[in-house]
């Protein structure tokens, strides 16, 4: 369960917090809310452009006991920035782009370790999808050392549309894979590149594994034929760093 401060439930104080500019991680109604205030919150809902779920009453009740009229949202621990800005900025400071891709990375655990040493290797953002995606809270960025809070993160509604638009900005397409064709070390790893890291389970998504340029692998010799995904992002971020300075 959530910690009590990390949340805030009730119909007007949602509302107010999203005025007030509050990035919303993650917003909760219940199926089958009406009323005046209930048509204000879609209304600002809306605008924001803020994922929201439709769940039964019951689920509510079991995360707060109080009043909750319908309405439970949970704030981010950072606020999100646009990936077609970060672009020009580096490209304007004369570097090479160079992007981590994170393809439903849920663990949070995980996910603060690899925004740690994506900010050590020098990454300029990281992209993570709307839905599926581990939810940046306080343990994330406590995890991540603080990095969560230097390191620009872009939460984007179509991984694959943002893929291709990095693409189309000059970027290679790096994936990390065991069925990978380009064994680490690789003098093929330089310029402006975005990295591509797939969850834990499941791996890079077919539709991603199409976009890749360049399909690498991490060399193993042990019996056990797998990297946890955070060690797996560490090796793959070093070797890119190591080849671009």
């Amino acid at each position: 369960m959530k910690k009590k401060d990390e949340y805030v439930y009730g119909l007007r104080p949602v509302i107010e917090a999203i005025k007030t500019g509050k990035t919303i991680e993650r917003l909760l109604l219940k199926k089958g809310l009406k009323g005046a205030l209930y048509h204000e919150l879609k209304k600002e809902v809306k605008e924001h452009d803020i994922p929201y779920q439709l769940v039964p009453g019951e689920k509510l009740n079991r995360i707060t006991g109080k009043n909750h009229q319908g309405v439970i949202a949970w704030f981010s621990a950072i606020d999100y920035s646009d990936i077609a800005n970060i672009l020009p900025s580096v490209y304007e400071s004369g570097h090479d782009p160079f992007i981590l891709v994170l393809d439903n990375i849920s663990d949070v655990r995980n996910f603060g370790a690899i925004a740690r040493t994506a900010e050590c290797f020098g990454v300029h953002g990281i992209v993570i999808p709307e839905k599926g995606s581990a939810r940046i809270n306080a343990e994330a960025v406590k995890t991540s050392a603080g990095a969560l809070n230097i390191i620009p993160v872009s939460r984007v509604k179509s991984i694959t549309g943002t893929v291709s638009f990095l693409k189309n900005s000059g970027l290679k397409i790096a994936g990390a894979s065991e069925k990978g064709n380009t064994i680490l070390p690789s003098s093929e790893i330089k310029g402006p590149i975005a990295l591509i890291m797939g969850s834990e389970d499941r791996g890079i998504s077919f539709e991603l594994s199409e976009m890749i340029d360049l399909n690498l692998r991490i060399p193993l010799s042990g019996k056990i034929e797998s990297l946890n995904v955070s060690v797996a992002a560490g090796i793959m971020l070093y070797q890119i760093a190591a080849n671009r300075y």
